[in-house]
């Protein structure tokens, strides 16, 4: 202490005691100031389109995951077309002595001729008996099956045999000792290839079950295209019902499908092709999606995406290949045929259902037009030799014959203007969560003309997003309310990718964890639901004023909740950084006393450690925490804790809150 004086350092320690000791929170509080303008003149309104979902088949995300289709490989045409082929994941119950299992090119299906063959060397009497259950073959599913007990799960397969046949249909559990539900197929004569379907109700749950197809009846059959599917999909469209609620809680305004780099392939040969994926699932040939190295078998297709973004009352944006893939490319000379492609999956979506490809959507079961709005003319091309001339072509012919339909282009133009026509200009980033974070300013200077923003694809990865962590999600956060901020010239975006199967994590991180029976939504899941009421709603001009701005962000818009019929403000905030903020929010515009604080709320997303993820065991570890918000006013101070992003829903008592154009009419309705 040197020479320091007594006297001082008593009272120092008195003034301590005194005060509570407040000179560390002097250091580690900061205080900042948000004027929000509430009134009409300033108010602007936010696209309808801004925020949607994007679905990639990656991770397992569509088979073995949304789509409800429990048997992998139910065609026996992952293997290939040469015979004899693996016949992966199907394996065989019994051993060589009692049958032999091989595929061949018999199948009844000209777009999918492999069929298995099944030699059964044994029997249920003499000198070779079959053993007790029988012998046959069995598929997994996806890393297990799940069957639920009282649940009904229907099994379509087709079968040929030249004897009479008892076809033992079982769901067990995994090792085949537990037997879940079972019928028989009892036929005398099926020469020809016959379809059998039957029914079968659980009486016991198993999480890791598999579907069995055994006898004890000497002969030879054939089976092909073996389906097992739960009856209760989301309004019987054949998606998984607890998946498709994680979407429907983000109240998508689009979906963008299929892809991302499955639409490209890594070769053409192995490209998105709309035109196999429609019509009766058994006659789809389904392909390998070489980019994610795995088979799907094309029950999730092209009429199934269309489907969906129904089912959500989100706006279909289909992204098809432009003749490009990540290994070989077409000419733009010769690239003809590809666009016929697609305009030919424009005309089944829109088409009039006595048109050639409208008529095989109506076939399908949907005679009314889908509402296609959004093409995206590849994904990720540009700067490749033929990208902009493939493009041309594309853009014109499209426009000529839908001349509403909006283009999107896959190169950027948020720093300089496009050289060709585009509707929208894609943009995607990738990067560490101080870089997502700082491009909450992004689009602050982009012009004002030209073609609109698509952020098709953001997301925080490698060491700060781990498998879905809260920094990553805070990041992403104060990117989106940066376009929230600019959507005058951002209109759409989505997170990517949208699911990972926890059994085939091939990008990290995402949005929606599952295995067979379970799931979980990351904090960057979670931190969307701030943004659902954002779409259609109206932003108010606001201004920041903090010490340390780099690390705050936030924004104000309003919107109507059709479940209360009344009118909110809503604020978000990120606080990015280490140190508790005392924000002081003063509102102009609206009348005094307009606030109520019954009914208004506050949801704050944060944890105790940045790198805090959710599991299987802790799927609410990160999650928002809502509480009442007291003293809602004009005037307000509120807390925003360290490495948290708040939100404040103001309760607003009167209905007549003033919006751009026609007053409440303009307001987004929003509803579960």
């Amino acid at each position: 202490m040197g020479s320091f004086p007594r006297f001082t350092l008593g009272f120092l320690i008195v003034s301590c005691i005194l005060y509570q000791c407040s000179a560390f929170e002097v250091d580690s509080n900061q205080t900042a100031r948000f004027f929000v303008n509430s009134s009409e003149a300033s108010a602007r309104k936010i696209p309808e389109t801004l925020f949607g979902i994007f679905f990639e088949e990656i991770n397992h995300a569509g088979a073995g995951g949304l789509w409800a289709e429990l048997v992998n490989n139910r065609g026996f045409e992952a293997g290939g077309q040469n015979t004899p082929s693996n016949i992966d994941p199907w394996s065989i119950i019994g051993d060589g002595s009692s049958l032999i299992v091989a595929t061949d090119r018999s199948s009844c299906f000209d777009r999918n001729k492999i069929a298995l063959r099944m030699e059964v060397l044994c029997d249920g009497q003499g000198t070779n008996v079959c053993p007790v259950g029988g012998v046959g073959i069995y598929n997994p599913g996806f890393w297990g099956m799940n069957i639920e007990q009282g649940k009904t799960y229907k099994v379509v397969l087709y079968v040929r045999s030249l004897q009479s046949v008892n076809i033992s249909v079982s769901l067990t559990g995994s090792n085949g000792f537990q037997t879940l539900a079972t019928a028989n197929i009892i036929a005398a004569d099926i020469s020809t290839w016959t379809k059998a379907e039957v029914l079968l109700e659980a009486k016991e749950t198993n999480h890791n079950a598999r579907l069995q197809l055994t006898t004890s009846k000497k002969g030879v059959i054939w089976f092909d295209q073996v389906s097992a599917m739960p009856l209760d999909t989301y309004k019987g469209h054949g998606f998984r019902n607890d998946l498709v609620g994680m979407l429907r809680d983000l109240k998508p305004q689009f979906i963008r499908f299929p892809g991302g780099c499955f639409v490209e392939g890594e070769w053409l040969r192995n490209a998105f092709r709309w035109k196999e994926t429609i019509g009766p699932w058994e006659e789809r040939p389904g392909h390998f999606g070489d980019v994610w190295k795995y088979w799907t078998d094309d029950g999730l297709g092209y009429f199934e995406f269309l489907q969906l973004a129904e089912d959500l009352g989100s706006s279909p944006v289909w992204v098809f290949n432009n003749g490009i893939s990540h290994n070989d490319q077409v000419a733009s000379a010769i690239i003809a045929p590809f666009l016929q492609e697609i305009l030919d999956s424009i005309e089944f979506s829109r088409g009039d259902s006595n048109s050639t490809w409208g008529s095989v959507r109506a076939a399908m079961g949907h005679p009314e037009p889908f509402h296609l709005r959004y093409v995206a003319v590849g994904n990720e091309d540009c700067g490749k030799k033929n990208y902009r001339g493939n493009y041309l072509k594309f853009y014109y012919a499209i426009k000529q014959a839908y001349p509403d339909i909006k283009i999107i282009s896959n190169c950027d133009g948020s720093t300089r203007q496009l050289d060709h026509p585009a509707d929208y200009y894609d943009y995607h980033i990738y990067s560490d969560a101080s870089t997502v974070f700082s491009l909450a300013r992004k689009f602050d200077h982009t012009s004002r003309s030209g073609p609109k923003a698509f952020v098709s694809e953001y997301a925080v990865t490698g060491k700060d997003a781990g498998t879905g962590s809260l920094l990553a999600a805070l990041a992403e956060a104060g990117f989106l309310i940066g376009v929230e901020r600019n959507s005058d010239v951002v209109e759409m975006a989505s997170y990517a990718p949208l699911f990972v199967n926890a059994n085939n994590r091939q990008w990290n991180p995402d949005a929606i964890v599952f295995n067979s029976f379970q799931l979980y939504g990351t904090p960057s899941y979670w931190m969307q639901h701030f943004f659902t009421e954002s779409s259609g709603g109206t932003l108010f001009n606001s201004t920041l004023q903090a010490n340390s701005s780099s690390s705050l962000v936030a924004s104000a818009i309003s919107w109507q909740n059709l479940e209360d019929n009344k009118n909110y403000i809503r604020i978000k905030a990120v606080n990015f950084g280490s140190n508790t903020v005392n924000l002081k929010v003063s509102i102009d515009g609206v009348e005094p006393n307009s606030f109520q604080s019954y009914g208004s709320t506050k949801k704050v997303l944060t944890s105790s450690n940045l790198m805090d993820e959710n599991s299987f065991k802790e799927p609410n570890k990160v999650v928002p925490v809502e509480s009442q918000l007291e003293d809602a006013g004009e005037d307000m101070e509120v807390i925003l804790s360290p490495h948290s992003f708040t939100s404040f829903d103001l309760s607003i008592e009167s209905p007549n809150l003033q919006m751009p154009g026609a007053g409440t009419d303009s307001v987004r309705k929003s509803s579960n």
